[in-house]
């Protein structure tokens, strides 16, 4: 499959984590809550949505959002999550295409698409950058971003689910990962609460985070963030009060309109 750098890419993730990819459920709930944070800010609109889902694995979520919008095509690298995502279907989901494509290096024209879902892929690429510079070339203006994104800062690794992976140095992390016989190097490069904002500073940055934990049942997210709990009271706080230490940020990014006339 072309790649736009010759810089590496972590090939068949899917296989990697495969019970991840394809666990239809989990796969859903993280579905239910991108399509609640894009309708509570489009009011309504998104029936006539055009989406691109980059870094869309096995297809789940995206079959999913292809229920929400107008039409929805997912993108990736991974030859054996693409194959599965185009041969399956599921009663009650919607229906999507499926392209292999480079997330830095994205086939579609300028203006192409009214919104984007970037779902935890930042990390996986080797230039996030022009990643986010694609999205933001295929965005037609006034477009907007779903961009989820997990915190360098997190005792536990979300990937490999192993403490402090994400925080030492890489070499560390390579040799952590070979001693534990998971892998021989740690691919992900996870960025704090600031370096993701210098990431997406290009867009106007619409902060989710705390209003999915101050609402949860408003935006799909009672299944990590339980309304009452004290996992809800702890988030709350962390957010208000050290928010570059909370695990998991949701923006959404707004594309600039483009200059009147």
């Amino acid at each position: 499959m072309r790649s736009s750098s010759t810089e590496a890419y972590q090939h068949n993730f899917s296989r990697l984590l495969g019970r991840a990819m394809y666990d239809k459920n989990q796969r859903l709930n993280k579905a239910r809550k991108i399509a609640a944070v894009i309708s509570d800010h489009v009011e309504g609109l998104q029936g006539q949505f055009t989406v691109l889902d980059v870094g869309c694995s096995t297809g789940i979520m995206t079959h999913h959002l292809a229920e929400h919008f107008k039409a929805t095509v997912g993108v990736d690298i991974d030859s054996e999550a693409l194959q599965y995502a185009s041969t399956q279907s599921w009663e009650n989901l919607g229906t999507a295409s499926f392209l292999a494509s480079d997330a830095m290096c994205i086939p579609f024209r300028d203006n192409s698409f009214d919104a984007v879902v970037c779902a935890h892929v930042y990390e996986h690429v080797p230039n996030a950058k022009r990643m986010m510079n694609e999205i933001y070339r295929v965005l037609k203006p006034g477009g907007i971003c779903f961009f989820s994104a997990g915190n360098r800062l997190s005792l536990m690794e979300p990937h490999y689910r192993l403490p402090f992976l994400s925080i030492v140095p890489k070499p560390v992390a390579d040799w952590f990962l070979r001693g534990l016989g998971r892998g021989d190097h740690y691919y992900e490069k996870h960025l704090t609460y600031w370096g993701l904002k210098a990431l997406v500073s290009r867009f106007e940055l619409i902060d989710y985070t705390q209003r999915i934990v101050d609402d949860p049942e408003r935006f799909a997210a009672t299944d990590v963030c339980p309304p009452g709990s004290g996992i809800q009271r702890f988030a709350s706080l962390l957010a208000k009060t050290a928010r570059w230490l909370i695990p998991t940020y949701i923006f959404l990014l707004k594309k600039a309109q483009e200059p009147p006339p």
